[in-house]
């Protein structure tokens, strides 16, 4: 055994999913080390769609002007069946909600995240594998192999696995992983077609048999570049991988060696399915893509967790599975920073189970419905809670330990996700601000709608040992002279009433946002002993002295 070292947190992987963990707990101060067993990022456009609540995450990382620069729109898609054009989707949303869908090759979603990490002086540990752990009641001890061939033994606080559907750090845990797997088999390329389609527009092209039953499809997801296509179709016989030996765990999911499909494959299921005559070229990657759907029985247990595909797989229909990763990581990160600063309290790590895994279930089971059917379209929701649940804006954690009860009424409750909207203005900004822009980079921030509600913003700072943010959003008809209260408190007009009308805020009430941008309480009639009680299910009874 080589040399010995101790860090906070230990991430093992380096994809989207590791790499958001790591740059949220470097961003509260969190000693931390990421690392992975492959010495290069891979260059494959694997997961691309990139989803509106996934841009508002990065928005309050501080990263998205990033992938705003890198990625393409994606408005709708078009939709072909036997070759009769079916009516368009279009990718509507209501306007409160400040981002769009996006597609973004994965490699550039790495890059992005990866410097981001580095803006805290962290960066990914290639060719570093994570061999084994053990944990106790103070931390975890953890082996790895360096490129060298040196190990080290690593001792943490707690450890977090990131490291996809083969995890080494669910195998240490012991977890179930059940599901099984799809018979079909996809290819998957990264190519050129100079058809004269949107390209803002993806495209499913689909060939039914006598039953019903989709027997051929072609699906086109854009890229950035002109022409530029993620393109997934079915697997002619010879380059199936059926018949090769299955991975070790018995999981088969993700890219699988042999034969990579060739352009001419390309082409040939682009004459039997595009809607319009197209040559594909430039082909940058291709591969073989298998698609299994399981679920662990638990996110994690003690002080090692997991996240991601190491936790849940499924198909990718709806550009699920990395954007449901990324808020795995984003709801632990947080909760992991108070546990190292020894200011959360003791069911707030627990909590990460409670309310992911059954959003990994509720994925997987969609996903699956979907992938069996005729793609998102097939789902009986109205069009718009399909869109909404699509762009992954009803994910919500109702029911949580650390939240409150929904109660009855209108608008966000506790547990949802807390709605941006605009129009709120201030004595000192030119422009009108979004409440977005008052979140931005912050950790938990109670929202006071109203005048009067002085004693909680004390009461906030003194339950969280100064750790809860105070902004006053002052109602429409307040008079421009009126106290908004103290004068260390932060306040903005609700000019056009914006904020009113998506809270539901009829009189004044008190909304504590958490860091991942869900509420955790929603107070009306607020009073300081409710706010602490809430509180006082979040914080250390330490933390709040």
């Amino acid at each position: 055994m080589g040399h010995s070292s101790t860090t906070d947190v230990l991430v093992v992987g380096a994809g989207p999913i590791g790499l958001t963990a790591a740059a949220e707990l470097r961003r509260r101060g969190v000693s931390c080390r990421i690392v992975d067993r492959l010495p290069a990022p891979l260059p494959f456009a694997k997961a691309v769609g990139i989803q509106p609540r996934t841009l508002e995450i990065w928005d309050r990382m501080g990263t998205v002007r990033a992938v705003l620069d890198a990625a393409v729109p994606m408005r709708g898609q078009i939709t072909y069946v036997n070759g009769a054009e079916q009516p368009r989707i279009d990718l509507v949303l209501p306007p409160e909600v400040p981002y769009r869908f996006a597609a973004l090759p994965q490699y550039e979603t790495e890059r992005i995240l990866g410097e981001h990490l580095g803006r805290w002086g962290t960066a990914v540990e290639r060719g570093t594998e994570l061999v084994s752990f053990s944990q106790d009641a103070d931390g975890v001890t953890s082996r790895l192999h360096a490129p060298s061939g040196a190990e080290e033994e690593l001792r943490t606080r707690y450890l977090v696995g990131c490291d996809g559907a083969h995890s080494i750090v669910r195998k240490g845990l012991g977890l179930s992983f059940e599901g099984g797997a799809f018979p079909e088999e996809y290819m998957l390329a990264d190519v050129e077609a100079d058809w004269d389609l949107p390209h803002d527009y993806s495209l499913r092209a689909m060939h039914l048999d006598a039953a019903g039953a989709v027997d051929d499809v072609l699906v086109c997801i854009p890229l950035p570049g002109r022409g530029r296509y993620r393109m997934s179709m079915k697997v002619p016989p010879e380059l199936s991988t059926a018949q090769a030996a299955a991975a070790a765990d018995g999981v088969v999911h993700g890219l699988q060696g042999g034969r990579a499909p060739q352009l001419a494959d390309i082409q040939t299921v682009l004459d039997r399915l595009s809607p319009t005559p197209t040559t594909a070229s430039n082909i940058r990657w291709s591969s073989v893509f298998r698609i299994s759907h399981r679920i662990v029985d638990r996110y994690g247990h003690g002080r090692v967790f997991i996240a991601g595909d190491a936790a849940h797989i499924h198909p990718p229909t709806g550009a699920q599975g990395m954007n449901t990763g990324i808020q795995d990581a984003w709801n632990l990160a947080w909760k992991l920073a108070l546990a190292v600063e020894g200011a959360a309290h003791p069911g707030l790590l627990p909590s990460y189970d409670a309310e992911r895994r059954p959003v990994g279930e509720e994925v997987v089971g969609r996903t699956v419905r979907h992938a069996s059917a005729q793609g998102v379209q097939s789902d009986p929701e109205d069009a718009d809670t399909l869109m909404l649940r699509e762009a992954q804006l009803l994910v919500g954690y109702r029911g949580s330990p650390v939240v409150d009860p929904p109660g009855e009424g209108p608008g966000p409750r506790p547990g949802d996700r807390a709605p941006d909207c605009g129009g709120l203005t201030s004595p000192i900004a030119a422009a009108p601000l979004r409440l977005a822009d008052l979140l931005r980079e912050r950790e938990h921030v109670l929202l006071l709608y109203g005048t009067g509600l002085d004693e909680l913003a004390r009461t906030a700072r003194e339950s969280s040992a100064g750790r809860v943010g105070t902004c006053v959003v002052l109602p429409a008809d307040t008079p421009p002279d009126a106290p908004a209260g103290p004068a260390v408190l932060p306040a903005y007009h609700d000019t056009g009433g914006e904020f009113a009308r998506v809270y539901a805020a009829e009189r004044p009430t008190a909304f504590l946002v958490r860091p991942d941008g869900h509420l955790g309480a929603r107070l009306s009639p607020a009073t300081p002993h409710q706010l602490a009680a809430h509180l006082a299910t979040v914080f250390a009874p330490t933390a709040r002295h």
